[in-house]
């Protein structure tokens, strides 16, 4: 029996001391990838600033981004990425492959300009009057190229297949389509796809959240029969409509400022910016002299709460003196929404934060007002992805990454920061 039980732990002692070195090396293996991230990320840090300032000096308008796409083109190749251009106007893919088959992810960068006399507040002002990169396109670019150049960096580490799409008109919500319509899906067949936006958050701080990330924007439109003087019917349904908004003039939720507050933002659970319905327009008035046309723009932080609203009014009108009267209730215009993947948005939250630390990622318990939204909403439509916002900001230094708004700036460290923070997601999902 004793010499059964010695034999036993000899053939056992070894395997657990096999396991356990295994295990240390799987360990060791994680941080190394994690580390030559961080390192190449630093090394090419320089380069992607020059090239980010390359776009900015010279930005191309939705639909017209030429050279910005002729040097991403270069850039791929030089990497030995398998290339195709020209989708959807100019749009660009390039494909990582590794050496071992599994999971295959998008990674989508915008990189069209502006159509804005915003003047610029930097050394590196726009060669090209009238459009400048005040929406972080440039930004957005840049990232997309250091991360191809990390990965592939570190390709024989990884399994699966990378793709990197370049869009352009993102800024006339054309280019998601466009490239859609124009066979993206033939050339590549991603399992997920991830995006990033530049935010006036601190630049080190990436955020997003599951489902809804932007409020759901609708124009709403009545029609009524006007056979007669229209004045009673205006004011009726001028006050139906102000009555769905249940935010008041007064609330700090109209100053943009507070998006951004600890206590009433986006990041604090109690946040005012939930459970929330708002006007985002003037109400409308057409009459001729058969119809009374009424239109409105709408926002609610649950994208299901318009289309109760429509349900509602109806019921109202229908329940009122001029129930004769209407035509028609409908919805005229729809941003499609961002929703992000719950699952795949907690594990990036989850694996970014392993690898940089929790203060590195935020998840956001409030939505972004005022019908703000990205046409990577098409791509969501098709694939299940996940919507970053990135900081940018350097409140010392006076640098606010706030999109399309005037003294626009950015701290070119979140170049860095993104590179880092998504290479190491990607790498994440690609062990």
């Amino acid at each position: 029996m004793t010499f059964t039980r010695s034999f036993r732990l000899l053939f056992i002692w070894p395997l657990i001391l096999i396991s356990t070195l295994v295990i240390g090396q799987e360990q060791q293996q994680e941080a190394n990838i994690h580390q030559i991230i961080q390192q190449h990320s630093a090394e090419i840090f320089d380069s992607l600033v020059e090239i980010r300032r390359n776009f900015h000096r010279n930005p191309e308008a939705a639909g017209e981004e030429v050279k910005t796409s002729a040097k991403i083109i270069e850039y791929l190749q030089n990497l030995g990425l398998e290339v195709h251009q020209n989708i959807g106007g100019n749009g660009v893919v390039g494909i990582l492959k590794t050496n071992k088959k599994g999971k295959k992810i998008a990674w989508r960068a915008d990189i069209d300009a502006l159509k804005t006399d915003l003047p610029d507040v930097v050394s590196y002002e726009s060669k090209n009057k009238g459009v400048r990169h005040i929406c972080g396109h440039d930004i957005h670019a840049s990232v997309a190229l250091g991360i191809a150049n990390v990965l592939s960096k570190i390709k024989d580490q990884l399994s699966g297949t990378i793709y990197f799409i370049f869009q352009p008109a993102e800024e006339n919500w054309q280019g998601a389509k466009a490239m859609i319509d124009d066979g993206l899906f033939e050339i590549i067949d991603p399992e997920e796809i991830y995006a990033l936006h530049l935010s006036p958050m601190p630049e080190g701080i990436i955020a997003t959240r599951a489902k809804n990330l932007f409020a759901d924007y609708k124009v709403i439109q009545l029609k009524f029969d006007k056979k007669e003087d229209a004045s009673e019917l205006t004011n009726y349904v001028k006050n139906l409509l102000e009555n769905l908004q249940n935010v008041t003039n007064d609330s700090p939720f109209w100053d943009m400022q507070t998006l951004m507050d600890p206590e009433l933002g986006l990041i604090n659970p109690n946040t005012i910016f939930k459970d929330y319905v708002t006007l985002n327009s003037e109400v409308f008035i057409n009459e001729n002299e058969e119809n009374l046309i009424v239109k409105v723009a709408l926002s609610a932080s649950d994208p299901d709460k318009l289309n109760s609203l429509l349900k509602q009014l109806k019921s109202e009108i229908s329940h009122s003196e001029f129930s004769e009267k209407l035509i028609e209730i409908q919805f005229t215009e729809e941003i499609a929404l961002v929703l992000n993947d719950k699952k795949l948005t907690e594990d990036a939250i989850q694996q970014i934060s392993e690898v940089y630390g929790k203060q590195s990622s935020i998840n956001l318990h409030g939505i972004i007002p005022d019908g703000r939204s990205d046409d990577f909403a098409y791509f969501q439509q098709k694939i299940p992805g996940v919507y970053f916002l990135m900081g940018g900001s350097n409140y010392q230094k006076g640098i606010i990454s706030m999109p399309h708004s005037p003294n626009f700036n950015v701290d070119e460290n979140c170049i860095k920061t993104g590179v880092q923070y998504f290479s190491s997601l990607i790498a994440e999902k690609l062990k």
